[in-house]
């Protein structure tokens, strides 16, 4: 990827999650410390051949938001000294999440199946996103973020009801996929890849040229991602002194 494409896509993927607040600090973004998900409150490099010459205003950010500081740096080559520097100041990497870009126009044509797209996430979307398997409050709090990403789209599958949710951001020439969560005694009946399909289908409707998502890398729904277009493009991971 260009450098211009890994800044666009560092941005769309910090407003998809429209933290209230970010500053930019020598090159980088910082979102509030405060926010329930991980992109959304880890301050990123938008370049890969930036250096560590940011990191003690990028600290002092923090601290004076009372938070402990964390950064979410891309595993590769020309990041290294980074990734030195926060080693050598008592930080730790966690959690490996991949980087997925796909084609927009072969998403589209991966699933077909009766999706329901809403402007707003409703009742039942909320409930399944919310529900058996995952934290209630966490989940509360993605959607109120996901809801605050402008022109996001929400989308519904399942067999007379919704059993399976996801969303899609748009920004900076980017759709983001998001949310992807399937209650568990409806897993394995496609409703992901419905759901995949459908938001291509829109994606592609809106012009927008460029796709892509998060997932960790232990995380086995990589196999439906795989299969409807998406490739790694970097891995990275959190940065802390403590814990994620």
């Amino acid at each position: 990827m260009s450098p211009e494409e890994i800044e666009s896509l560092e941005r769309a993927t910090v407003e998809a999650v429209a933290p209230l607040e970010v500053f930019e600090i020598g090159g980088w973004l910082v979102p509030p410390r405060a926010h329930p998900m991980g992109r959304g409150r880890y301050a990123v490099p938008l370049h890969h051949d930036i250096g560590p010459e940011a990191l003690d205003e990028i600290e002092a950010a923090y601290r004076e938001q009372s938070m402990p500081p964390g950064l979410r740096i891309a595993e590769v080559t020309a990041l290294a000294p980074v990734r030195e520097a926060l080693s050598a100041r008592g930080y730790r990497p966690e959690q490996p999440t991949a980087i997925e870009v796909g084609d927009v126009a072969k998403l589209a044509a991966f699933a077909d199946g009766a999706v329901r797209l809403l402007q707003r996430p409703d009742a039942d979307w909320t409930s399944v996103f919310a529900g058996d398997g995952f934290d209630p409050l966490e989940s509360a709090e993605r959607v109120a973020f996901f809801s605050r990403s402008a022109g996001a789209i929400f989308a519904a599958a399942g067999e007379g009801a919704t059993h399976a949710v996801g969303v899609a951001s748009f920004g900076h020439g980017w759709a983001g996929i998001h949310g992807m969560r399937t209650a568990p005694s409806h897993r394995g009946r496609g409703h992901a890849a419905e759901i995949l399909g459908a938001l291509g289908r829109e994606i592609k409707a809106r012009g927008v040229p460029r796709v892509a998502l998060q997932v960790e890398e232990a995380n086995p729904a990589r196999r439906i991602y795989r299969r409807a277009g998406f490739e790694p493009a970097w891995t990275y991971r959190y940065w802390t002194k403590g814990t994620v």
